[in-house]
């Protein structure tokens, strides 16, 4: 299949996980807390469950990662990654800023990603060589050359556990024009759409982040770990536009910092 039919498709399974998860919203769900400390709730498991239920309708070959619920077919040649709620936590609280993320993964490389915003209406969806879409329209990243007008964007303070990596990200908020914590997948978006410069976060799973690989590249942008390494499985992500993208990574990759910064 041509990448175009995967930006349609995640485009449609987006649309499908979000609008269940939204009959949740800003209503009175429990709220479990998983292994890991994150919260979960109703929502978040119902609306993954109908996400696997049309992937398996429609692809029945490829593999299954979620967040809530087992790996399906390990080592299918595809593989869709969803997030039924990005930003649970923004959901619990009645925050609008939360979304639903959907990946395919093909030999390693992310094909298609599409990430939607049901409460303030926001659907943004990418495939390799097709362009990035923002509510149906072509969106692009800003042109932004100058650190010092650039808004920075994490999901929490303090950015990091890590002593120095924390260092740097303060050096970062210090010279950027500003800084906040529109977190999560929601950071993402503004950076793909221009709206920010700089999205980073130091710890993530791969259903956090899969889907903006394709969005922030093909929106004319940089995503890579904080290796450098061009990937949404690496565990962390810097996304940037293009022109600020060598700068902040000088600051911000690990690999980078001089003896003399410890």
């Amino acid at each position: 299949m041509s990448t175009s039919t995967y930006l349609q498709a995640v485009s449609d399974l987006a649309r499908l996980t979000g609008g269940i998860a939204h009959q949740y919203y800003r209503r009175q769900v429990t709220i479990e807390t998983k292994a890991d400390g994150t919260p979960v709730t109703i929502a978040d498991r119902t609306a993954e469950q109908a996400a696997r239920q049309w992937i398996e309708e429609r692809f029945p070959d490829d593999g299954l990662v979620g967040e809530e619920f087992p790996l399906v077919r390990e080592g299918a040649k595809r593989t869709w990654i969803i997030d039924p709620i990005d930003g649970t936590k923004s959901f619990v609280r009645e925050v609008p800023l939360w979304g639903s993320l959907v990946a395919v993964v093909e030999n390693d490389q992310v094909i298609a990603g599409a990430a939607f915003f049901p409460a303030v209406s926001e659907m943004i969806a990418a495939a390799t060589d097709c362009g990035c879409w923002w509510n149906d329209s072509r969106t692009y990243v800003s042109k932004e050359a100058d650190i010092t007008n650039a808004v920075i964007l994490t999901s929490a303070s303090p950015f990091s556990s890590d002593d120095v990596v924390n260092s740097r990200w303060e050096k970062l908020q210090k010279t950027a024009k500003a800084s906040r914590t529109w977190g999560d997948c929601f950071g993402y978006l503004m950076v793909a759409t221009g709206r920010a410069e700089v999205m980073a976060d130091p710890i993530l799973s791969s259903w956090d982040i899969a889907a903006f690989l394709p969005i922030i590249s093909e929106a004319g942008g940089v995503l890579t770990d904080f290796a450098g390494t061009y990937t949404a499985l690496g565990g962390s992500a810097i996304a940037t536009n293009a022109a600020l993208g060598e700068s902040v990574r000088e600051i911000l990759i690990p690999s980078r910092i001089s003896l003399d910064d410890r």
